[in-house]
């Protein structure tokens, strides 16, 4: 991320967590209007379906910056900027309305030997997907910033943990020593022309024709792909729809002020060689927007499509942990 770095950096002093899994009390606030729109109104090409402001007592909770379901019944992963998991249950009531993240636990991230990750430089945690087999959850995949690296992680009911399995990269990406390398993952559903493959997006990193790198891993699906830049903002995140279709989550500072923006990416254009432009399903700006980093994309059992997109709090006090939901498509 490239907001906010000298608070992250005081909050730091705080000291890091210990090499266990700990169960954390985090406390839900409903949202019932985002800006101007209210409960199931429409929001750009969106449909606004409510959220929640979270906090907690305990200061290993906050900083979260990727987000991916990891269980059939709303199960939810985070990493944080302190190279944390956070792993929960996204709690409904009986007429799909979010209440609650409960079942909470913040457990820090191994490296390849299992041993606690060595200095924040490596911990910088900003984006994370799931890996399916035989359509179940059987792993996730992050990505680092600063010490810029790809790793995968065991699942255990839901929980992902264990050593860091390290994923061969390109040296190009692996000499990118920034705050502005890698901030965005997703693997490619079945739907898609490129299944099983994952998407890599750097935040700001020039392709050498103006727009953001990246790069696809994969098998018959590998090599360059670029992202259309926009001065005003930075792809924070990205997010498959189970058609194929990709979605990216934009963010930007201005005036004291955020901005949110998500794209929609057709399946055929995220392709090795293609540069990614897609239309825009919202964007908006002001006081009640802040940090969005983190975007999940689940089907709720009913079948609906919900987007849910969570701002990162660089774990300071003026900031906030938001989870806002839409539905992607027709209620059912």
């Amino acid at each position: 991320m490239r907001v906010l770095r000298v608070s992250l950096a005081l909050a730091l002093l705080a000291g890091t967590p210990p090499l266990t899994a700990a169960e954390v009390a985090v406390r839900a606030t409903q949202i019932s209007s985002f800006g101007e729109t209210a409960l199931d109104g429409t929001f750009g090409q969106l449909i606004f379906r409510g959220g929640l402001a979270l906090v907690a007592q305990d200061d290993t909770f906050g900083g979260l910056s990727g987000l991916t379901s990891t269980g059939s019944n709303q199960q939810v992963s985070f990493v944080t900027d302190r190279g944390s998991f956070v792993a929960g249950q996204l709690a409904y009531d009986e007429s799909g309305r979010l209440f609650g993240l409960i079942g909470v636990t913040v457990e820090p991230m191994q490296n390849s030997q299992g041993d606690p990750l060595p200095r924040q430089y490596a911990k910088d945690a900003e984006g994370i997907d799931t890996i399916y087999r035989n359509g179940d959850p059987v792993a996730v995949r992050v990505v680092f910033e600063h010490l810029t690296r790809v790793a995968d992680f065991d699942l255990i009911e839901g929980v992902p943990g264990g050593a860091a399995r390290e994923v061969s990269i390109p040296q190009w990406l692996t000499d990118l020593r920034t705050n502005a390398s890698l901030e965005s993952v997703c693997v490619a559903p079945p739907a898609s022309p490129i299944a099983g493959s994952t998407l890599l997006l750097t935040e700001d990193h020039d392709d050498g024709a103006g727009h953001h790198s990246g790069w696809l891993l994969g098998q018959a699906d590998k090599g360059p792909i670029s992202y259309q830049k926009d001065p005003l903002v930075y792809p924070t995140a990205c997010a498959f729809l189970p058609n194929g279709d990709l979605l990216v989550l934009e963010r930007g500072l201005a005036f004291l002020s955020f901005t949110v923006r998500l794209r929609l990416i057709p399946a055929q254009d995220v392709r090795p060689g293609a540069l990614m432009t897609g239309t825009e399903l919202f964007s908006v700006s002001g006081s009640n927007v802040d940090n969005f980093e983190a975007l999940g994309v689940r089907t709720l059992p009913a079948g609906e499509t919900r987007v849910t997109i969570v701002s990162d709090d660089n774990f300071n006090a003026f900031q906030r942990t938001l989870l806002l939901e839409f539905t992607y498509g027709a209620l059912p």
